[in-house]
């Protein structure tokens, strides 16, 4: 017989919902996990979404406060997928209190926060597992096996690009997104944090970067109520944006490997453009997230005029086949939740980190803290070795 795992989700927007999707999946996808998540309690401070979350999707109970889950016995595994400024006070409180933590990045809103929450985690002998979903696609999984094989020769300059349009319209809703002291550094914790783990998990560590950002919708209408996602607010008072719409850096990495991450929240056209092109010396790999199970792969001896194909990952890269039976069968976005939530409860059945920890988060925020130390002071930032291996 599985036994149980009482789990609870603190904060019910999208990403909530994403969460909760996943740990119901997870006896389809991977009957033979040793744990099986039951859905325990939700929290929300919104009125009203707590208990419709738990009438649409199973929860036992459902609460305002996210303190009684801290207290709760019946919970021994938390998901925290409250906006960023909350992630360092409930990540150490649920850590403190024996939970086990799947916590959303950017793990709050410096690497002082991400560190703090890490070291509870330490601390409480608990497993803590970091939502940096894009690393779970069986594609990317792919790219760094072939790259750390030697297939496209030595690494030499690598192009990541986070580009969306969801803070585009002008009408978009000034919530705790554009503030710094609720959603800290804009772009950087939303999308760039992405981009600065995938570098991380491609190419090793970051030695030194230089970063220009840019605020392009300077204010942005105050909403009247409540909100979810990105919804418009048109009418009401308008506040200043205080946070990055833009980022762009150069990076340097410790191999001697160079590259240019780019992420932008306001790019008019484009829908969740993310990717990335790794180039080395005798080939490049290539992946794009809306074609996520596909490799642009060139490798050869031609150099000069080299092709390149097009791979079809399979059961054979990452955790693909867990949901597809063969080549060219698609895989979504909340597959990698599924995978993510997966690595999580193995972790916790097991006592052994699998996938992301919190220590990525601690590396990813480190780089994002430079990036803003860049901005600022017009010059290149060296990583401190703590934040690096």
């Amino acid at each position: 017989m599985v036994d149980e795992l009482g789990v609870a989700v603190v904060g019910f927007g999208w990403m909530g919902r994403v969460h909760t999707q996943a740990y119901a999946r997870l006896p389809h996808h991977y009957p033979d996990l040793p744990l099986r998540p039951r859905l325990v309690t939700v929290a929300e401070e919104v009125p009203g979404r707590a208990e419709e979350a738990a009438e649409r999707f199973g929860f036992a109970s459902a609460t305002r406060d996210w303190r009684e889950v801290a207290a709760d016995p019946r919970v021994r595994a938390v998901s925290v997928t409250a906006p960023n400024f909350l992630h360092r006070e409930i990540g150490v409180v649920m850590a403190e209190a024996g939970k086990h933590l799947w916590i959303e990045k950017p793990v709050g809103l410096t690497a002082a926060d991400a560190r703090a929450v890490a070291d509870a985690v330490a601390a409480a002998g608990v497993q803590g597992t970091v939502g940096f979903n894009y690393r779970n696609a069986p594609a990317v999984e792919a790219a760094r096996d072939l790259i750390a094989a030697g297939e496209i020769g030595t690494v030499t300059h690598v192009r990541i690009r986070l580009f969306s349009d969801y803070a585009a319209h002008p009408d978009s809703a000034l919530t705790w997104r554009y503030e710094r002291a609720r959603g800290g550094s804009g772009v950087l914790g939303d999308l760039a944090s992405h981009g600065a783990d995938l570098a991380r998990f491609l190419l090793g560590d970051i030695a030194s970067l230089t970063a220009d950002t840019a605020i392009f919708v300077p204010e942005r209408a105050r909403p009247a109520g409540a909100t979810a996602g990105h919804a418009l607010a048109s009418g009401g008072a308008p506040g200043p944006v205080e946070n990055e719409d833009y980022v762009s850096c150069l990076l340097r990495f410790a191999s001697g490997a160079r590259g240019v991450l780019e992420a932008c929240r306001v790019s008019v056209g484009e829908q969740n453009n993310y990717g990335f092109e790794v180039h080395g010396t005798r080939g490049a790999v290539f992946w794009d997230f809306r074609r996520m199970n596909e490799l642009g792969v060139s490798r050869g001896t031609t150099y000069q005029d080299q092709p390149v194909s097009t791979v079809y990952v399979g059961p054979g890269a990452g955790e693909f086949a867990a949901f597809q039976p063969g080549a060219a069968n698609a895989m979504g976005y909340d597959d990698l939740k599924v995978i993510e939530a997966c690595r999580f409860v193995r972790s916790v059945a097991e006592g052994i980190p699998y996938g992301t920890t919190l220590a990525d988060a601690v590396r990813s925020a480190a780089v994002l803290d430079a990036m803003t130390k860049s901005a600022e002071r017009g010059t290149w930032v060296t990583l401190e070795a703590c934040c690096r291996g």
